[in-house]
This record gives C-alpha cells, sequence and structure tokens, in this order.
C-alpha cells in the first residue's frame, strides 16, 4: 500500500493506520473518513501527497 505525507512531515503508513483516531492497520489512505485529518498538524487528506 501506499504512503502518504503531510506537509509537516508526518507519514500516514497504511500498515500502521492511525489507532490513536480509530483507523485500523491496513486501511488505504482513499479508505480514510473524509472527515480524518493530520493527527500531528490537523491538515485534511486533500493536502496530503503520495511519498516516494
Amino acid at each position: 500500500m501506499v504512503k502518504y505525507e503531510c506537509p509537516c512531515g508526518y507519514v500516514y503508513d497504511p500498515a500502521e493506520g492511525d489507532p490513536g483516531n480509530g483507523i485500523a492497520a491496513g486501511t488505504a489512505f482513499e479508505d480514510l473518513p473524509d472527515d480524518w485529518v493530520c493527527p500531528v498538524c490537523d491538515a485534511e487528506k486533500e493536502f496530503f501527497e503520495k511519498a516516494d
């Protein structure tokens, strides 16, 4: 699965999910809820870019 990076530097890794916000491991970035935001800086999903 593809990782996505926030402008603040946080990387969303689908293998880890975001357990602190109720996102299970294995959840693809595209399957995150529309209201999910970066757990570090609260940026919305639209600001994330695919990580290299």
